[in-house]
C-alpha cells in the first residue's frame, strides 16, 4: 500500500505540474453542463403505453385499437385496474398510462361525457410532450367519430370524450430536467475514459512506463495507481455537477444522494476500465484520444438513449444498446433525480453496469500484461 500511495502521489504531482489540466478537469465540466443543459430532444415513435381498461367492452377495445394501430404507440400491456401501473412508469417500462373508466361503453351509448385519464412520465419532457400530443390527437379523432355517429336516425345519442392529462415526475415538462442529469454521465465518461487513457499512453511516449515496470510495483498496483487519481477527480466532478444541477438549474434530487454516489462509483469503474483498454491498443496520446472518441464515446452517445430514444431505433440496432454502460447509468441517474426511486426500480441496470465494468476491467488487465511492459 505504501508503494501504491507513492504512485498515486506521483500522478497528482504530474497533474499539478500541468496547470492547463485543471480547467479541463474542473471548469470544463461546469461549462459543458451549462451549454448542454439547455439542449432539446427529438421526436419519438413507438411510445410504450399501458392501458388500464376498467370496462372491457367493445367500445373500450375500439379505443385501444386506435392506439395499437398507430405507429406512434406500442401497447405493452392491458390491465383491468390502474393499481400497479405506477411501477411501470417508475421503472421506465411505460411512458404513458391510459385509464378507461368503468361503464365507459354504457356512458358512451347513454350520451354521457366520458373522462379519460392519461398518466405520463415527464422525465423526458420533450418526448412526453410529443407523446401527449399524439394521444390527444387519437382521442380527438375518436371523439370526432362519435360526433358523426351522434344522429337520431342512426341510433341513440353518443357521448363525448374528454382527456384528463396528468404529468408525473416533471410537471412543467422542462427539457433541462431531462438533459442535465444525462450530462453528468457524459462528463464522467469524457474525463475518466479519455484523460485516463491519455495519461497512461503519455507514460509510454516519455519512456517512464518502462521505468515503472522495473520497480517492485505489482501489476495491480500500477493499474490502480494510474486510474485511481482520475477516479477521485471523477467523484469531485460528480459533486460539482450535482451541485450545479440542483442549485443553478433547480433540478429536483428526489432520490438518495448516497445511492447516486455509490452507483456513480460503479459507473466510474466502467469508464476507467474503458480508458485502460484504450491505452493498451494505443501508442500515442493522439491515437488514444481518437480511438476513445470515435470507436467508443460517439457510438455510446448515439445508442445510449441520451440523444435519440432507443424505442425510435431500428429493431436490429436496439439489442446493441444493451452492450453500452451509458444506457444503464442514464436510467439510474434520471430515476434518482426525477422519480426518486430506489435500487428496487433499476437493480437490473445496476447489475448489468457492474457486469460490464468487471468484464472490461478484466480484459484491459489481461491486455495490459502484454502491453504495459
Amino acid at each position: 500500500m505504501r508503494r501504491l500511495g507513492f504512485l498515486i502521489r506521483k500522478e497528482f504531482q504530474e497533474l499539478r505540474r500541468n496547470p492547463r489540466m485543471f480547467p479541463v478537469l474542473f471548469i470544463a465540466p461546469v461549462l459543458q453542463l451549462g451549454i448542454l443543459g439547455y439542449a432539446a430532444t427529438t421526436d419519438v415513435r413507438n411510445v410504450p403505453i399501458v392501458v388500464a381498461d376498467g370496462d372491457r367492452s367493445t367500445a373500450s377495445r375500439e379505443l385501444i385499437g386506435r392506439f395499437e394501430g398507430s405507429p406512434y404507440f406500442t401497447v405493452i400491456d392491458v390491465v383491468s385496474t390502474i393499481r400497479g401501473v405506477e411501477q411501470d412508469l417508475m421503472s421506465g417500462r411505460a411512458w404513458l398510462v391510459l385509464a378507461i373508466p368503468t361503464d365507459y361503453g354504457r356512458m358512451i351509448q347513454a350520451g354521457t361525457p366520458v373522462g379519460l385519464q392519461v398518466l405520463a412520465d415527464g422525465s423526458d419532457s420533450n418526448s412526453t410532450t410529443v407523446a401527449l400530443a399524439y394521444a390527444s390527437s387519437l382521442i380527438a379523432e375518436k371523439a370526432a367519430a362519435l360526433a358523426v355517429a351522434r344522429h337520431p336516425a342512426i341510433g341513440p345519442r353518443i357521448g363525448s370524450l374528454d382527456a384528463r392529462i396528468r404529468v408525473w415526475f416533471n410537471p412543467e415538462l422542462s427539457s433541462r430536467h431531462f438533459m442535465v442529469p444525462g450530462v453528468l454521465a457524459l462528463l464522467l465518461m469524457v474525463i475518466t475514459a479519455v484523460l485516463g487513457a491519455m495519461a497512461i499512453v503519455r507514460e509510454k511516449e516519455l519512456g517512464t512506463l518502462e521505468q515503472l515496470n522495473v520497480t517492485p510495483l505489482q501489476r495491480w498496483e500500477l493499474i490502480v495507481g494510474k486510474l485511481l487519481p482520475f477516479g477521485i477527480i471523477g467523484v469531485i466532478d460528480v459533486l460539482l455537477v450535482v451541485g450545479v444541477a440542483v442549485l443553478w438549474f433547480e433540478i429536483p434530487l428526489r432520490g438518495s444522494f448516497a445511492l447516486l454516489l455509490g452507483l456513480s462509483l460503479i459507473y466510474l469503474v466502467c469508464t476507467l476500465s474503458l480508458g485502460l483498454l484504450v491505452s493498451t491498443v494505443s501508442q500515442t496520446q493522439q491515437q488514444a484520444m481518437m480511438t476513445a472518441v470515435f470507436f467508443f464515446m460517439l457510438p455510446m452517445i448515439y445508442l445510449s438513449g441520451f440523444v435519440f430514444p432507443i424505442e425510435n431505433m431500428p429493431a436490429v440496432i436496439q439489442p446493441v444498446t444493451f452492450l453500452i454502460p451509458l444506457r444503464y447509468y442514464l436510467v439510474i441517474v434520471r430515476g434518482i433525480f426525477l422519480k426518486g426511486v430506489g435500487l428496487e426500480a433499476f437493480w437490473r441496470d445496476a447489475l448489468m453496469m457492474t457486469a460490464w465494468g468487471v468484464t472490461v476491467l478484466s480484459l484491459a488487465t489481461l491486455r495490459s500484461r502484454k502491453t504495459l511492459r
